[in-house]
């Protein structure tokens, strides 16, 4: 698993996908919430606004397998 540095408070879970290289656009991650490929601290999570801060753990299930990282 992986940590990405954040400079905020927080950020949203769509802009978090692109950071981490979990989606390749905003559109890749629209389409993984949509699938329901991603969970937020282990929990299922389809929206794309969703406000993380530093510790969450986000899990995207990707044609190569389970990628995870966490909010730094």
């Amino acid at each position: 698993m992986i940590t990405v540095p954040i400079t905020d408070d927080s950020i949203r879970l769509g802009q978090f996908l692109k950071l981490a290289n979990l989606a390749e656009s905003g559109a890749h991650a629209r389409a993984l919430l949509d699938d329901g490929a991603v969970t937020v601290n282990g929990e299922d999570e389809t929206r794309r606004g969703r406000q993380l801060v530093k510790g969450d753990v986000v899990e995207v299930d990707l044609p190569g397998g389970y990628e995870e990282a966490t909010v730094g």
